[in-house]
C-alpha cells in the first residue's frame, strides 16, 4: 500500500486554521481542515498518529488515506472543495419526440400483436428517425410522465 505524506506550508496551515475559526464553511471543509492539520508532517506540526485522529474526529481510517492521496495527487485546493461531478446527460426525449411517441403508442399495434411493447416503440422511433438510438427505459419514463398506459 502506498503511503502518502502531507506537508503543509505556513500559508496553507493558516488557511486551514481560518476555516476552523472564522466564517461559514461546509461540514466537509471543516472535517478536511481538521484532518489536514493533524496529518501534517511539516515543521510546524505536532506528530499525531492516524489512530488518534480516527478516535478524536470519528472518521474512517480510509477517509484519512484518501485525503492524503488527494492532497498529494491533486493539491491543497482539491482537498478543501468538493469534487466536481460529471455533467448530467440531456434527455433524448424533447417535446417533439414525446409527441411522436404518444401518437405512435396510441395508433394500432403492428400486425400480429395486440398492443405496443416498450421495445417495439423504441425500435419504431429509431426506424422513423426520431432518434438515433433510444432505450425502452426512455420510452417507459416518457409514457409514465405523460400518464399514458400501454394497456388497452
Amino acid at each position: 500500500m502506498i503511503r502518502y505524506k502531507v506537508t503543509l506550508t505556513k500559508d496553507e496551515r493558516d488557511q486551514l486554521k481560518d476555516i476552523l475559526h472564522k466564517g461559514k464553511h461546509t461540514s466537509l471543509q471543516f472535517k478536511n481542515a481538521c484532518i489536514l492539520l493533524n496529518i501534517d508532517a511539516g515543521v510546524y506540526s505536532e506528530k499525531i498518529t492516524n489512530a488518534q485522529i480516527v478516535q478524536v474526529l470519528q472518521v474512517n481510517p480510509k477517509t484519512i488515506e484518501r485525503l492524503k492521496q488527494r492532497f498529494v495527487e491533486d493539491g491543497f485546493d482539491a482537498c478543501i472543495e468538493r469534487k466536481a461531478y460529471p455533467d448530467v446527460k440531456l434527455s433524448k426525449a424533447d417535446g417533439e419526440f414525446e409527441a411522436h411517441l404518444i401518437a405512435i403508442s396510441c395508433s394500432k399495434a403492428p400486425e400480429g400483436f395486440t398492443r405496443w411493447s416498450l421495445r417495439m416503440l423504441a425500435e419504431k422511433m429509431v426506424e422513423l428517425q426520431y432518434a438515433e438510438s433510444v432505450s425502452h427505459e426512455t420510452i417507459r419514463t416518457v409514457l409514465k410522465k405523460t400518464k399514458l398506459s400501454l394497456v388497452v
